[in-house]
């Protein structure tokens, strides 16, 4: 399989913190540091968190660009995603950084449940999160923690609310939402296919100790891959992760093993449509 994987690595995410694992980079300047040598591991887009400075997570602008400032500086032409997930902020904070213009965002096109509580995506944000997309011209990733999410995005691309085909990524391995299983993941794909046609790319991410899992399953059927400290802190049940890098360094080690070439950043944009 020639086709080259595209490799995201989520460098922070909101909930892991240095008293999990003490390579989670949390200030800006260890965030810019971890992507940097993520990207030189082979990583083509970063998926962007920040925290406040009391390690708390935050939708703060102001943060998010100075974060993006710093990847663009440190790792020429990589893709910079910010996120606009629920644990950041609330409403339409959840957006601020919008203007900064990123390349990508993240956005989840409907609810369901986490862990301890339930990640609320009400139609009407989600419908304003896609409209400062569209009019900045940021290319969302579709975040699919249910089939359901999946089938609303081909609404909403119908509607004219996303432009272009739509990037999908599964979450998988989340407690209380839509487990690792295989079975689903090739349902998942089969859906992709049909909705958006046999050539839309697609991505998965798995977390925790179904990281790898995922991982492979994506490689091996012509996906692109998710992985980073956000996801998952561990190499295995026993090992810390000692860096961002080290989790990508697997998934390039998949891309190997699966005859894939890892995408440069200039494919990845190609791929993307950006």
């Amino acid at each position: 399989m020639s086709k080259p994987c595209i490799i995201c690595v989520a460098i922070t995410g909101s909930v892991p913190t240095q008293a999990d694992n003490p390579a989670v980079p949390v200030t800006l300047s260890e965030q810019i540091e971890s992507t940097h040598a993520a990207f030189e591991a082979g990583a083509s887009i970063a998926h962007c968190h920040v925290r406040d400075d009391d390690g708390k997570p935050t939708a703060d602008p102001d943060r998010y660009a100075a974060l993006q400032e710093g990847i663009k500086a440190h790792c020429p032409d990589m893709i910079v995603q910010l996120s606009t997930g629920g644990r950041s902020g609330s409403g339409r904070e959840r957006g601020g950084m919008l203007p900064l213009k990123p390349d990508m965002a993240s956005l989840t096109v409907g609810s369901n449940n986490f862990p301890t509580r339930v990640y609320e995506n009400s139609p009407d944000l989600v419908d304003w999160l896609a409209a400062e997309m569209i009019k900045y011209k940021i290319k969302p990733e579709i975040e699919a923690f249910d089939l359901s999410h999946i089938f609303h995005a081909a609404l909403m691309q119908k509607r004219g609310q996303l432009a272009g085909t739509p990037y999908v990524q599964f979450v998988m391995g989340v407690k209380n939402a839509m487990p690792a299983d295989r079975a689903v993941f090739d349902f998942y794909r089969a859906t992709v296919a049909r909705l958006f046609g046999d050539d839309a790319p697609w991505c998965a991410a798995g977390v925790g100790p179904q990281q790898i899992v995922v991982n492979e399953w994506a490689i091996s059927s012509g996906g692109h891959a998710r992985t980073g400290l956000e996801d998952n802190i561990r190499l295995d049940k026993n090992t810390l992760a000692p860096s961002n890098a080290a989790l990508v360094a697997r998934a390039v080690a998949l891309c190997e093993q699966y005859e894939r070439p890892v995408a440069t950043t200039s494919e990845a944009r190609g791929i993307l449509g950006l």
